[in-house]
């Protein structure tokens, strides 16, 4: 390997890593805190003082994390101080997405079961916490604490998607949801859903990009909701395997039919469906 690939290689690190954050740290920092809201351990739920002084530890942990981004020292303290403030509201708000996948899933057992091993809930909380900082308009933070949360369960969701409460994903794997989507109260989706963009031209960034999902909608596995201009009105059913780009207004049923044929097992000499893969 040449001196001059290692030489080019270090300089070009150096400089696009430069105020780059950790992502074992903040791996760590989100794995931790989600442990603390939803996973007590022997230590944090028989002392009232030793949990007192975990999220004190993850607060100095947050504002170390900020520092890697930020250099305004003011700016660091104010985020820190209203994120730590604002974790009462976000737990509230996961509580009743909990409870939520918990009441539309018969195979939930209990909250705690939700909290433990859902990936969908999971999901769902690391967005709430990384949103709120997407909301600050702190860099890159928001971006690795979602990806990491998509590493882990196959959801994508933007940190600037906007979710109303009681909000479920059920199974999950292939979820994407866009970064301006609007989402309702009481919304549940199904694995493989997309609420994506009809264009990924460049120019388009800053434009809304994704659909509008109003309240009590179910979004049915394999699902794919296509632009900023789609909406989907409250109360409404989208079947699996749906496509859509337009408005469906409140109250509607939306599917996609196919046929499907059945027949007796033909002899073998019918080779037209005689096939191996």
């Amino acid at each position: 390997m040449s001196e001059d690939f290692i030489k080019s290689l270090f300089e070009r690190n150096s400089k696009c890593f430069s105020g780059f954050p950790d992502k074992g740290a903040v791996e760590s920092f989100i794995d931790e805190l989600y442990t603390v809201l939803f996973l007590p351990n022997d230590i944090n739920h028989k002392c009232e003082a030793q949990l007192r002084d975990q999220l004190h530890s993850l607060k100095d942990k947050f504002g170390h994390l900020l520092r890697d981004v930020i250099q305004d020292e003011e700016r660091i303290e104010n985020i820190r101080a209203h994120y730590f403030e604002a974790l009462p509201n976000i737990y509230s708000l996961l509580l009743k997405d909990a409870e939520a996948l918990l009441q539309s899933d018969p195979a939930a057992k209990s909250l705690e079961e939700v909290m433990a091993a859902y990936p969908g809930f999971y999901a769902t909380a690391v967005h709430r916490l990384s949103h709120l900082l997407h909301r600050y308009s702190v860099p890159i933070l928001p971006r690795l604490f979602s990806e990491y949360a998509h590493g882990k369960t196959g959801i994508d969701i933007h940190p600037g998607a906007t979710i109303g409460h009681s909000f479920s994903i059920d199974h999950g794997t292939g979820v994407v949801i866009g970064e301006t989507t609007l989402i309702g109260n009481n919304v549940k989706i199904y694995q493989g859903v997309t609420l994506g963009a009809l264009s990924v031209v460049k120019e388009l960034a800053t434009t809304k990009r994704h659909p509008t999902i109003e309240d009590n909608v179910v979004i049915y596995s394999g699902a794919t909701i296509l632009g900023g201009n789609t909406i989907i009105g409250k109360d409404s059913i989208i079947g699996g395997n749906v496509w859509l780009t337009t408005s469906v207004p409140h109250n509607s049923v939306v599917y996609h039919k196919s046929e499907v044929n059945v027949k007796d097992l033909l002899p073998p000499d019918e080779s037209v469906l005689n096939f191996v893969i």
